[in-house]
């Protein structure tokens, strides 16, 4: 999971800092780096680095850049280590000048494609899929001096979850995957056009949201407007990924027309009436349990009170990439109110249980601040095996679901109860049949066979 953001504008007006305040609103979907690249229908002109986007970019790196082409990206690591060099957008050369691209997802074959061009002669620098992508359409482009024609190709080649935005010569360009995996939709003002991840984002910049893309299709803005392709390989049915809505993101997002404030609000419903508990009070694990806690307290008529303080100052746990900076992330980030918990039985509220070990410490929390019992709801169905399609979602042998019964989790994270969501329940919530459920079913919507051969899997 990353997020992108981009600008195209007819003016010719300076867009880097609203790329800035696009890419600050998407900081929730990845932590470890950020980037901008900026055309002017010649030249392309970027700035990447380590870090949250105030920390990458100062007022001194973002005067440096100009153009009225742009994309910005926020970066996630699920291939690749974190260092600069994965950083994105990718900048590349060709014959045609330089590509730059962003891309939210991960790809399936993308070590067959890596090992297919470095057969022929390409030299990587990052260790990540997208880098394969940037290659890749260079490749393309060597075939056809056609950019449509290019990507078009490219996109045949792929298999797995990408979102993209490319600047070519003095064109933007954004993809949705046939699947529709992760989320892109289109913003627009009198003298632009905005892609974004989210939709937030473009309010945060002050534009008129305009519709999603569409799984399977290819947008093109240049000087000439707007123009929309629909890719051969483009599916009947969408495969979204659900934890978007769950967890990934913005709460005042609306993904594919559905508010995930209002899904989020649901699911907190459904709980409360699929896995009632007689408790005292109920309360979010923050924040994501926050408006499942709402919706759940408003179904079951159970007081609502934030017994668990988060230090706004700690980033998002599950997405750090090692387990030793979510264990020391969780003792930094939350507090209990020991008033309101002391001899209460409490309902805690949280989106998921992956690995288990940051519940166990907030189990343990809670008790030791004196909670008669403390019960866990969860506002995802159990996830029992990996994802191969962008979020880091931990091995088979990790996932605590995969091997264990709701009372075998309790027993082993120290709560009274445990009761997930039922998958049911999460395609009402979200009123949507059109979802990506592999992590929760094993159903994945494209071949993911090369996953689990040769010790490339998530076993």
């Amino acid at each position: 999971m990353c997020g992108i953001f981009g600008i195209y504008s007819h003016e010719k007006s300076n867009i880097v800092k609203k790329v800035y305040y696009g890419l600050y609103a998407l900081q929730h979907r990845g932590q470890e780096g950020a980037g901008i690249a900026v055309g002017n229908g010649k030249e392309i002109g970027y700035y990447k680095g380590l870090g949250l986007v105030p920390e990458v970019f100062s007022n001194k790196e973002l005067q440096n850049l100009y153009g009225h082409i742009g994309v910005g990206h926020v970066r996630y690591s699920t291939t690749g280590g974190n260092i600069i060099d994965n950083c994105q957008p990718f900048v590349v050369n060709s014959s045609f000048g330089k590509i730059a691209i962003a891309h939210n997802g991960d790809i399936v074959n993308s070590k067959d494609l890596k090992q297919e061009l470095e057969k022929k002669g390409h030299i990587f620098v990052s260790t990540t899929d997208s880098e394969v992508i940037a290659q890749l359409l260079v490749r393309e482009l060597l075939k056809t001096d056609d950019i449509i024609t290019a990507v078009t190709n490219l996109t045949q080649k792929l298999n797995g979850a990408y979102s993209l935005l490319i600047i070519y010569d003095d064109t933007l360009i954004a993809i949705r995957d046939p699947n529709g995996f992760k989320p892109l939709c289109i913003g627009k003002d009198d003298g632009a056009y905005y892609f974004s991840s989210e939709s937030c984002a473009l309010d945060i910049v002050d534009v008129e949201f305009e519709r999603d893309v569409a799984p399977g299709e290819m947008v093109v803005v240049d000087q000439n407007g707007l123009n929309t392709y629909k890719l051969p390989n483009a599916k009947e049915k969408a495969s979204s990924c659900m934890f978007e809505y769950v967890y990934f993101a913005r709460p005042d997002s609306v993904i594919d027309g559905v508010s995930v404030y209002e899904v989020r609000r649901n699911i907190g419903k459904i709980l409360a009436r699929e896995a009632p508990e007689n408790v005292d009070i109920v309360s979010p694990v923050p924040d994501s349990g926050i408006i499942f806690s709402q919706g759940y307290t408003e179904e079951a008529e159970v007081p609502y009170y934030e017994a668990l303080i988060k230090n706004r100052y700690i980033g998002r746990t599950f997405i750090l990439p090692t387990q030793e900076e979510r264990d020391l992330a969780v003792r930094l980030k939350l507090n209990p109110v020991k008033y309101l918990l002391k001899d209460k039985k409490v309902m805690l509220i949280d989106d998921s249980i992956v690995r288990g070990t940051t519940s166990g410490k907030i189990m343990k929390m809670a008790k030791k601040a004196g909670a008669k019992e403390v019960h866990l709801r969860i506002g995802s169905p159990r996830i029992v095996s990996p994802c191969f399609y962008g979020i880091d979602m931990a091995t088979t042998k990790e996932l605590i679901a995969n091997s264990k019964t709701d009372e075998e989790i309790a027993e082993m994270i120290g709560a009274d109860s445990v009761a997930y969501l039922s998958i049911e329940g999460l395609v009402e919530a979200i009123g949507r049949d059109d979802l990506c459920l592999a992590c929760l079913n094993e159903e994945y919507p494209t071949d993911v066979s090369c996953k689990f051969e040769c010790g490339n899997c998530k076993k």
